[in-house]
């Protein structure tokens, strides 16, 4: 049997965005260990082009609420954050105020499940 072999493109929007601002209120502890995180409580994710902005994503989300990184890779521009529902909805909105006010960053809402 031959194995079909997937391709797989990888696409970002030019520009300054945000494009995913995404709170996981109740996570499923499952999803916690597919992630290789400690379960903590509530799940956000953030997606940011230039990709290299999650630095500074995560910087200021950490300043800004009591938050934890569980996961930041400035390749993909892909922030987790975790903590308390209320602490990563603050860190998520705060995110996002300051790369819209500061860096003129077109911003996304923040968006629960």
């Amino acid at each position: 049997m031959v194995e079909e072999k997937k391709r797989f493109i990888q696409e970002f929007v030019p520009g300054k965005q945000v494009t995913l601002s995404h709170l996981i209120a109740n996570p499923d502890p499952d999803l916690y260990d597919k992630l290789g995180l400690e379960k903590t409580g509530a799940l956000g994710i953030l997606t940011l082009t230039p990709s290299e902005t999650v630095i500074i994503a995560g910087d200021y989300a950490t300043k800004a609420a009591s938050v934890k990184i569980g996961f930041l890779d400035r390749f993909t521009g892909s922030l987790v954050l975790t903590g308390s529902v209320s602490e990563v909805e603050t860190a998520l909105i705060e995110v996002n105020q300051f790369l819209k006010k500061y860096l003129n960053y077109t911003t996304t809402a923040v968006t629960k499940s």
